[in-house]
């Protein structure tokens, strides 16, 4: 074991965990931060979706001891309220079915949107893909992602 400080949704957090925990676990075990989900464990799915320094990281890939003084964003600290425009659009557009996927989705459009504010559909495309969703709901994704960035106009 080892103990990392790291910083997380602008809190510093010191965890005692062997150097090649996943970030996800530290997020969900060790913080108690379960907003981000496990899918596959191979950095595959994109349910496990964080940002590091405002880029969309697969956190189940990402060792904590890789994570240095990177500044991590989870589903948790990307609005106080769940008001981001993102999360609006999610719900004005009824994008999750099961929900399994949506935090990683979400982190992953909010990460594109912080660096391209009016994606063309072939960025969003490319920004949303290897985020798996089970329950097909891709159109709507879509759909939110491009309300979203009307909303942060």
């Amino acid at each position: 074991m080892a103990a990392f400080s790291i910083t997380v949704n602008g809190e510093t957090k010191s965890v005692d965990v062997l150097p090649d925990t996943p970030l996800l676990w530290v997020l969900r075990d060790s913080l108690g931060l379960v907003g981000t989900k496990y899918g596959c464990g191979i950095a595959q799915c994109g349910s496990c979706t964080v940002h590091v320094n405002g880029n969309a990281v697969r956190s189940c890939s990402l060792p904590i001891s890789a994570v240095g003084s990177n500044k991590i964003t989870t589903i948790e600290g990307l609005s106080k309220n769940g008001d981001h425009p993102v999360q609006q659009a999610w719900q004005e557009v009824d994008v999750p079915q099961c929900g399994y996927c949506q935090a990683g989705q979400i982190m992953s459009a909010a990460a594109l949107l912080s660096k391209t504010p009016a994606p063309t559909d072939e960025q969003i495309s490319t920004a949303m893909n290897g985020n798996i969703c089970r329950c097909g709901t891709y159109h709507r994704i879509k759909e939110a992602v491009v309300l979203a960035s009307s909303k942060m106009k």
